[in-house]
């Protein structure tokens, strides 16, 4: 695992929590949530194909 994707994944916090300030500010409660929501989808996704990735490897690591 690279060092990148814990870099890439707190950027996308802390974009996700500067738009969801300023929509919550702006009285756009509903988008602010869907904007959370599309950050936490666009997170998993990552850490998903990262673990698909250690499968892999650990399945041609010992043959299966």
């Amino acid at each position: 695992m690279d060092i990148d994707l814990i870099f890439r994944i707190a950027a996308i916090g802390i974009l996700v929590s500067v738009l969801n300030q300023v929509l919550s500010r702006s009285g756009r409660e509903e988008q602010a949530t869907m904007t959370t929501l599309a950050g936490l989808v666009v997170v998993l996704m990552m850490v998903v194909q990262e673990i698909s990735d250690l499968f892999h490897l650990v399945q041609d690591l010992f043959g299966l």
